[in-house]
């Protein structure tokens, strides 16, 4: 087995079920609030945007949850995604330990959106949707969303961060080629990006932002609901096959993780690859450390608070138990817009909270001189995201080596970098700067973004 670096696995290996590692946790999540009565919310709370089985799965406690037969069908057109040794980055380190990472970059949308958008599509679908309303950062997301609603017969409308629109025209027009329509956030579309261009008329725009105006057109129209691709119970719980199926190519490498890293926006991918790994911690006594990789510019795990906070920038959403940089938080425009995201997931934050996954922050260049290091090693350009998982897993190899041990370190990259192409010519000009949100920003931030309810 010593000289394997790629370890796949069949159709037939493919996990039938999401794993919600709520049935596992040691302090259940906090309950969502509606801002207005500080009361949890319930369904009927939640069903003008989302349909009623993902609603189903965001508050489920069940350990494992069956993948539909037809959403399973087109899992298999990518899935299951290989796993690799990545033997020529550990040789160009000169490092003892073994290096593996899943890479999620191979499917349709180029990233690990993907395992999440289709069943969304899916449970619309089932309950009589004809429109769905969505945000997407740097476009990995609304690629992948994209693509499964024309496969389902759905519409879509995508409010894409401004400074991304603008950064990466190559995802604006591949979500025009799978049938969705595109538009800059913040838009004069809804009341929400309206009230942002008054105040900033060249807002670089946010996550928050555009979660606002997608949310926004959803709620007006019964036919139409919103869409999420990170933070949300239900989307991490989608990705969750990535590290099922990585536990079963490591043990057929015989091998095990003594860190999972994944980079860190809302959660969504650093989830996946880590909570069945966590699950083993939690039941069966494993010791693997997680580390959430995110950037120094929007630090929410490093540096935010654990309080409730809104998940968009308007106010729509209901109160989350997160850890936040402040709903108003307009995040540096850096070229990883993915992460650009002010708040992150319940799930993520309580763990975190809890001292059971690590968090830390890197800058940008970093990142991206440790991509161009994987890239050369091991032939796949990551998206800027992915960078700060490599990130990641290039200082735990070092530190490993100074130490004087061996470790196993398995990381996910969450997708390619094919149109960041401009960002990566920016690093090689010598104009990718480096920014750190500083803790009087947050300060300020978390002093403009209160709410009526916090966590004691």
């Amino acid at each position: 087995m010593e000289k394997i670096t790629k370890i796949l696995l069949t159709e037939k290996e493919m996990p039938r079920q999401w794993y919600n590692i709520i049935a596992d946790m040691p302090n259940k999540p906090m309950p969502p609030l509606n801002p207005a009565t500080g009361k949890p919310v319930g369904p009927e709370d939640l069903s003008v945007i989302f349909p009623m089985e993902l609603i189903k799965q965001e508050v489920s406690t069940e350990r494992y949850i069956d993948i539909p037969d037809e959403v399973a069908d087109l899992y298999r057109t990518f899935r299951p995604s290989p796993l690799f040794r990545a033997r020529s980055l550990e040789k160009a380190l000169g490092t003892k330990s073994r290096i593996y990472y899943k890479y999620e970059g191979g499917n349709y949308s180029g990233s690990h959106k993907a395992n999440t958008a289709i069943p969304q599509a899916y449970y619309n679908k089932q309950e009589g949707v004809r429109r769905i309303t969505t945000e997407t950062g740097a476009g990995q997301w609304g690629s992948a969303m994209s693509f499964a609603c024309n496969h389902f017969g759905l519409e879509l409308l995508v409010f894409m961060v401004r400074v991304s629109y603008n950064q990466k025209p190559g995802r604006k027009l591949m979500m025009s080629a799978y049938n969705a329509k595109v538009v800059p956030s913040p838009s004069t579309m809804t009341s929400a990006g309206r009230n942002v261009l008054e105040k900033n008329p060249d807002s670089p725009g946010s996550l928050g932002i555009a979660i606002s105006e997608a949310m926004e057109i959803a709620a007006q129209d019964p036919y139409t609901k919103y869409s999420l691709g990170s933070v949300l119970n239900h989307v991490i719980l989608h990705q969750t096959i990535i590290g099922q199926e990585a536990m079963i190519q490591l043990e057929k490498a015989g091998d095990y993780p003594d860190v999972v890293i994944g980079c860190f926006g809302g959660g969504s991918n650093f989830s996946g690859i880590a909570f069945p790994f966590l699950r083993e911690n939690l039941v069966n006594g494993k010791k693997t450390r997680m580390v959430a990789v995110e950037p120094a510019s929007c630090p929410k795990l490093t540096k935010g608070k654990f309080t409730y906070d809104f998940g968009d920038q308007s106010g729509m959403t209901p109160l989350l138990p997160m850890y936040t940089l402040g709903h108003n938080f307009i995040p540096d425009k850096i070229h990883a817009g993915g992460l650009r995201y002010h708040g992150a997931g319940v799930l993520v934050s309580q763990l975190r909270n809890d001292g059971l996954i690590e968090a830390k922050a890197k800058l940008q260049r970093e990142c991206f001189e440790g991509a161009i290091l994987f890239a050369r090693a091991e032939g796949i350009l990551p998206a800027p995201e992915s960078s700060y998982a490599i990130a990641g897993a290039l200082d735990e190899a070092r530190r490993a080596d100074l130490e004087g041990v061996s470790k196993t370190i398995l990381f996910n990259l969450s997708g390619h970098g094919h149109f960041d192409i401009s960002a990566y010519e920016k690093y090689f000009e010598g104009n990718l700067p480096d920014h750190e949100t500083t803790a009087e920003e947050i300060s300020q931030s978390l002093l403009n973004s209160s709410v009526p309810v916090s966590i004691d």
